[in-house]
C-alpha cells in the first residue's frame, strides 16, 4: 500500500472488567483488512513521550492501516487500577474487540508495542488467534543481573575504549576510585543471589519498576513466549538504550533462541544511536518506515475473530 491516505480520528471509550478504557482510533478512509494495537509502556498513556504514538498511529494510518490506540486501566484518562504490564491481557483483548468493531473487513491485528508493552504484547499474542503478527521495540526483561551485565558489557566497557575517558584519566580530572566503585557494584550485582530487583542508579531504562518486573525468570518466560509465537514478529532495538542491551543478551542472544532468530518470519533490526523512545524526528521516522514496509510485505493467513 503506497501513497498518503486521509484517516479519521475518533476517540472511543471501551469497558473493561468494569472500567472504562480511553482510546483513540485512526481509521483510513479505505483501511487494510489487518489493523494495528498500540499496546503502551507505562507509565506512557495513548500519546506518549513526544507525542511518540500519535505520530506513529498518523503514519501508519497515512498508509491505509487502522490503528487504535488507548490507556491501560488505571493509566492516564482510563479508569480501574493498573495492575502492572503481565496483568494487562483484558485491557489489550478489549482493544483488539473494538477494533474489530470499528474496522469491517478486518481480517488480523498486529500488536505493536514498546518497553514493557512490548512485552505484554508478546505474552498475550498467543492466547488470541486474531493477532497476526508482533512488532516489539525494547522488550522488557528488566532483572538485577539483566540491569548489571548490560552495565558491564556497555557503559564500563565503552568507557574504557573511548578516547575522551582516557584523555581525563591523564589529566587527572576522573574520579578514578569512584568509577571503580560502580563497576565492582555492578559485577557483584551479577554475581549476586540478593535482591533481583535491584537495579544500578546510572540507566537509560525507565525508572518504573513495573509488577514483576524483577522476576528472575522474567527473560526465560518472554523468551518462551517468542518460541511460541509462529507468526511475523519484527524486533526493533534501540542502539543506545540499556533495555534494549537487556533485551539482546538475555533473550535474544541466549543459545535457546537460536530456532527462533532463524525463522524467517522473524527480522531483528538495530538503529544505532538511538535512545529508548526513538527522541528525535529522523530515529522516529526510520521507525515509521520500518513498521509500514514490514506491514506492507507481510503474508499473514487470514485470522478469524
Amino acid at each position: 500500500m503506497t501513497g498518503s491516505m486521509t484517516a479519521v480520528e475518533k476517540p472511543l471509550v471501551l469497558r473493561c472488567a468494569g472500567a472504562a478504557l480511553v482510546g483513540i482510533l485512526h481509521k483510513p478512509e479505505r483501511p487494510s483488512h489487518r489493523g494495528v494495537v498500540v499496546v503502551t509502556g507505562a507509565p506512557q498513556y495513548r500519546a506518549g513521550s513526544h507525542r511518540q504514538f500519535v505520530l506513529l498511529a498518523r503514519a501508519l494510518a497515512a498508509a491505509g492501516f487502522p490503528v487504535l490506540r488507548f490507556d491501560y486501566r488505571g493509566m492516564g484518562d482510563s479508569g480501574g487500577d493498573f495492575v502492572g504490564f503481565e496483568g494487562v491481557e483484558k485491557d489489550i483483548e478489549c482493544a483488539v474487540d473494538r477494533l474489530f468493531a470499528e474496522v469491517e473487513g478486518l481480517s488480523d491485528v498486529v500488536l505493536w508495542g514498546l518497553c514493557d508493552g512490548a512485552s505484554a504484547a508478546a505474552f498475550y499474542a498467543r492466547s488470541d488467534p486474531r493477532i497476526g503478527g508482533l512488532v516489539l521495540l525494547n522488550p522488557w526483561v528488566r532483572t538485577g543481573q539483566t540491569a548489571a551485565r548490560a552495565r558491564l558489557s556497555g557503559y564500563y566497557l565503552q568507557r574504557l575504549l573511548s578516547g575522551a575517558f582516557w584523555a581525563k584519566v591523564l589529566g587527572g580530572k576522573l574520579d578514578i576510585m569512584g568509577s571503580l566503585r560502580g563497576l565492582t557494584d555492578s559485577a557483584a550485582s551479577l554475581v549476586s543471589s540478593g535482591d533481583p530487583t535491584a537495579v544500578p542508579e546510572a540507566t537509560s531504562a525507565p525508572v518504573y519498576s513495573p509488577a514483576r518486573a524483577g522476576a528472575a525468570d522474567l527473560p526465560d518466560r518472554l523468551g518462551t513466549a517468542l518460541r511460541r509465537f509462529e507468526k511475523p514478529t519484527l524486533v526493533i532495538l534501540s542502539g543506545a538504550d540499556q533495555t534494549a542491551q537487556e533485551f539482546r543478551q538475555s533473550v535474544a542472544k541466549a543459545s535457546p533462541m537460536e530456532p527462533w532468530r532463524r525463522r524467517s518470519e522473524v527480522t531483528v533490526k538495530t538503529l544505532e544511536g538511538a535512545n529508548h523512545t526513538y527522541a528525535t524526528r529522523a530515529w522516529r521516522e526510520q521507525v515509521h518506515r520500518w513498521c509500514i514496509a514490514w506491514l506492507e510485505t507481510l503474508r499473514l493467513e487470514p485470522a478469524k475473530p
